[in-house]
């Protein structure tokens, strides 16, 4: 199934489209009628993340990146 979702509607239904897409559909997140992200699942045949480089975070702690990224203005901002 194809899902269409507007963005402030994906951030509260997160962990929902993430079953979703996990199952096979196809979450197509819109801001307005123009869809500007997809979300889907890591295939499964990947194995290990490469977690051997990763550094270890103690919980609550993020790694910054969402928090940049709202900070910044994307090709389709307006400025």
């Amino acid at each position: 199934m194809r899902v269409f979702i507007e963005v402030m509607e994906a951030a509260e239904r997160l962990e929902e489209l993430i079953q979703l897409a996990y199952r096979g559909d196809e979450i197509l997140i819109c801001r307005g009628e123009t869809p500007i992200a997809t979300l889907m699942p890591i295939v499964k045949n990947t194995g290990n993340l490469g977690t051997e480089n990763r550094k270890s975070m103690s919980a609550g702690i993020t790694s910054g990146h969402s928090q940049s990224a709202m900070n910044t203005s994307g090709p389709n901002e307006r400025r």
